[in-house]
């Protein structure tokens, strides 16, 4: 079974559809909301680089944005 994270803010599409994804396809995530928690925000930028979201770790890959077929590859999809 694959560790995967989102990191995520409300109002993000790509972020919805992320997780619409992750849902359809019967993938357990945890999710971080990164406008409210400052810390979580400091975690993602550190593994990523980036300030954008979503940022998805599957095990120890990072994916920035909702990258579909780059998920699919990772998941064995």
């Amino acid at each position: 079974m694959h560790k995967v994270t989102v990191y995520s803010t409300p109002n993000c599409v790509y972020c919805h559809m992320a997780k619409d994804f992750f849902k359809e396809n019967n993938v357990a995530y945890e999710e971080h909301n990164v406008a409210i928690d400052s810390a979580k925000k400091e975690e993602m930028i550190e593994l990523s680089g980036q300030m954008g979201v979503p940022v998805i770790t599957i095990d120890d890959q990072i994916i920035v944005g909702f990258n579909k077929p780059k998920i699919k590859e990772v998941l064995g999809l």
